[in-house]
């Protein structure tokens, strides 16, 4: 039996050494589509496609936010940039402002430092092979935790889904069972009103007429076929949750339809107790509905 994945996960992994950190962490909630959103230092913009890639491997749909944080320790990590042009209109600002409101102009190295973008640290490129040969067996670590978590709920969305199904099963048993009884009592209370009318009079009942309505009350009340179809839509969601595999989709759709087979039969209903089994049914379905919308 293959295995089924929620949309909702969440994996994290991280590796410290003196000359490095990384951390990878995902998180994933349901989504029509798959839709990730990177966060990660601008070193790691070159490998942008290459995360996505991997990402692929482990998920088709959801919504994911992934973090990456890295700190590089060695020496030359780090470069101090000194922007020269930008100095220079500073500068020339200072000297303007001075000589605009009569003021001295006692803006010095200190304060020009400070100016925003004058001194700014960068990382330095380094070596983009060797970047990715520390960062993708972490991010690997991280993506098959977040796997794991989603499998996890995967099998309890299914074992909820398989009870689910089986009170649905019970439910249409209850209202294929109970449908010939509603008819019998409807034929019983049309001739006991018939009676009841034409009593006195000097002619009694039609037998034939009241045969008729008891068959015309049967074709507007008969729900044999969305029984069988319900049946076969049960049987279906069960096989494709047992299949596993990318099915959330195709779950959607299949509750959609017992939906449908459930309005129908509540809109035919010639009882209380078909009505309220009816209701139950579409109860039970929204349930799955809502379940199935977090399945991959």
């Amino acid at each position: 039996m293959q295995s089924i994945s929620s949309m909702t996960g969440f994996g994290r992994a991280e590796l410290a050494t003196d000359e490095y950190r990384v951390l990878a962490e995902i998180r994933s909630v349901n989504h029509r589509y798959l839709d990730v959103n990177l966060r990660m230092p601008r070193r790691f913009n070159c490998f942008e496609s290459r995360i996505r890639s991997l990402l692929r491997e482990y998920m088709q749909r959801g919504k994911a936010d992934l973090y990456i944080i890295f700190e590089d320790y060695t020496a030359g990590a780090h470069l101090l940039k000194y922007n020269r042009e930008l100095a220079a209109e500073y500068i020339e600002h200072f000297n303007a402002m001075a000589e605009e409101f009569g003021i001295k102009n006692d803006a010095g190295v200190s304060l020009l430092s400070r100016c925003p973008e004058v001194l700014t640290m960068e990382e330095a490129s380094g070596d983009e092979e060797r970047l990715w040969a520390i960062a993708e067996p972490v991010l690997r670590e991280a993506l098959s935790a977040f796997s794991e978590a989603r499998r996890t709920e995967g099998g309890n969305l299914r074992d909820d889904l398989l009870t689910k199904l089986e009170h649905m099963e019970s439910l249409v048993a209850d209202i294929e069972a109970c449908s010939p009884s509603v008819l019998d009592d409807y034929r019983e209370r049309l001739s006991q009103k018939i009676r009841e009318t034409l009593s006195g009079l000097s002619f009694d009942a039609d037998e034939a007429r009241i045969l008729t309505e008891t068959a015309v009350f049967a074709d507007k009340i008969c729900t044999d076929e969305e029984m069988v179809r319900l049946h076969s839509h049960i049987g279906t969601m069960r096989e494709k949750l047992m299949s596993g595999g990318s099915c959330g989709r195709d779950l959607d759709f299949i509750a959609q339809e017992m939906n449908r087979e459930a309005n129908t039969t509540l809109s035919k209903s010639g009882s209380l107790r078909i009505t309220d089994t009816a209701i139950a049914l579409k109860s039970e379905i929204e349930k799955i509905r809502e379940q199935v919308q977090n399945i991959e």
